[in-house]
């Protein structure tokens, strides 16, 4: 949560349940930040753990006690007023993380039988001239800036990743299935269960389309723009299935696929 969070120069929240982000937005404060993350995914959000960027203050910890469980709340400094109210939640735990720099750990470390795997942290970030547009369509001005924090959001939810956005906020995460087309689906059925129009939302998928059928999954959907890192044996296939859908793409040339 803490490390999704500082990807962001906004006002941002970032809900993680069983190491997934749920909920994630920008805003002009953070309670407008919890409050898109929260829409998300209200239902798993519950027992999750809420991190920020900015200070947490009274009504944004109010907001937060006052409509669910949570574990742990995490920013980098609490207000006192914030903190008496967080206090009235015996199993409520609040850490103030300080100010951090940009700077991320060089390595990652998984536990196996018998020793330690490590390997390189993905410290990988890309700007608007990073990408490279291979549609008809050209991306929107909005639709860029939300493809932007898609990608941004995908690089922290476990493979296969689908993500999302609409207006600086998630509002559908697929994550861990098998197949890509299933979470490009998973994502569609969490944003309808919550009522969330995917109709002129913008998808990022953490590594390429296989097949055309994510394409089209994603256009079904109401998908009007895609970022992935392209490299497929079929990335034609692919590119003209989303011409055919009127879909604009870019392509990062960079995969996260997060395990």
């Amino acid at each position: 949560a803490l490390e999704c969070v500082k990807e962001f120069d906004e006002p941002a929240c970032v809900i993680v349940k069983h190491a997934n982000p749920c909920g994630v937005a920008i805003g002009d404060d953070i309670l407008a930040a919890y409050e898109g993350a929260y829409k998300t995914d209200p239902t798993s959000a519950f027992g999750g753990i809420i991190a920020f960027n900015r200070e947490l203050d009274a009504d944004t910890a109010e907001a937060i006690v006052s409509r669910q469980f949570v574990e742990v709340i995490i920013a980098p400094s609490v207000s006192d007023a914030a903190a008496q109210i967080v206090a009235a939640k015996p199993n409520l735990r609040l850490l103030e993380c300080g100010q951090w720099d940009n700077k991320t750990t060089g390595f990652d470390f998984k536990r196996v039988n018998g020793g330690l795997l490590v390997q390189d942290t993905d410290q990988g970030r890309v700007t608007s001239d990073d990408l490279m547009v291979v549609t008809k369509r050209q991306p929107s001005d909005e639709e860029m800036r939300d493809l932007q924090f898609c990608w941004k959001v995908a690089k922290f939810v476990k493979s296969n990743a689908i993500v999302y956005v609409k207006n600086s906020s998630t509002i559908g995460v697929g994550a861990g299935q098998m197949s890509r087309v299933y979470s490009a689906k998973v994502a569609g059925i969490k944003a309808a269960d919550e009522n969330l129009e995917v109709k002129g939302s913008v998808m990022a998928s953490d590594a390429f389309f296989p097949f055309r059928d994510g394409l089209d999954a994603a256009a079904e959907a109401g998908i009007t723009a895609v970022i992935q890192p392209g490299g497929s044996m079929r990335d034609d296939e692919v590119i003209a299935a989303a011409d055919e859908h009127n879909i604009a793409m870019v392509f990062t040339g960079m995969r996260h696929f997060r395990h």
